[in-house]
């Protein structure tokens, strides 16, 4: 699977969630839709569900993690989570090109 199609894939599947839903991707990350792309995030402890800090997924994430990321798409996990519905309520609103 090539990085591209991974991001396009997870893009559409979040876009169809309820806001506030992360893609479990492993037990390290995961993602959501902000309502314009998808943010990706480090979670604080395993199993805790805290998310620690966002990160880019770039080439070189992707080689190191592609095994999780593809494993998921085989068997996707989702879940509500509070703390992204805090985030995305406390996010500074951004303003759309016209």
């Amino acid at each position: 699977m090539k990085i591209e199609d991974f991001k396009s894939h997870l893009s559409m599947l979040l876009r169809d969630q309820p806001i506030g839903t992360t893609a479990d991707l492993s037990d390290f990350a995961v993602a959501w839709w902000n309502g314009h792309n998808v943010i990706y995030a480090f979670l604080r402890d395993v199993e805790s569900g805290r998310i620690e800090e966002e990160f880019d997924l770039d080439d070189y994430g992707w080689k190191q993690w592609e095994p999780d990321f593809a494993a998921w798409v085989e068997t996707p996990k989702f879940s509500a989570q509070d703390e992204v519905l805090r985030r995305l309520k406390n996010a500074p609103a951004t303003r759309r090109p016209d």
